[in-house]
């Protein structure tokens, strides 16, 4: 958690907060993807889906800068690199459940 913001650079509504950090429609897929562990680029593009390269690419750092995550890269060739969630991320998953319970309630009541 090298580069978190300070209380004073965070808006002062803590849902607000949450949104500056999650509020993003790949960031909550990242985090889906990641709540199940650790995984590599391409695993992540393939399971999320039509999001660009560049795009995850931005997502991810954006996420490794709040401290939501953490980027592993191996010395190998080709080089591997690995994204896991850090404790901070993990503690998300309440939020993630209630937006996945939310979502089946809907979803029935459109059937």
């Amino acid at each position: 958690m090298n580069e978190l913001k300070t209380v004073k650079e965070l808006p002062a509504c803590p849902v607000e907060t949450t949104l500056t950090l999650i509020g993003d429609k790949w960031k909550v897929l990242i985090l889906r993807d990641l709540l199940t562990g650790t995984k590599r680029f391409g695993e992540l593009k393939k399971s999320i889906g039509n999001v660009s390269q560049k795009v995850l690419t931005a997502q991810l750092r954006a996420m490794e800068k709040s401290g939501l995550l953490t980027r592993t890269v191996y010395a190998e060739v080709p080089p591997r690199v690995e994204y896991a969630l850090t404790e901070l991320g993990k503690s998300l998953k309440p939020i993630l459940d209630a937006m996945w319970n939310w979502g089946e309630k809907y979803k029935a009541l459109l059937n």
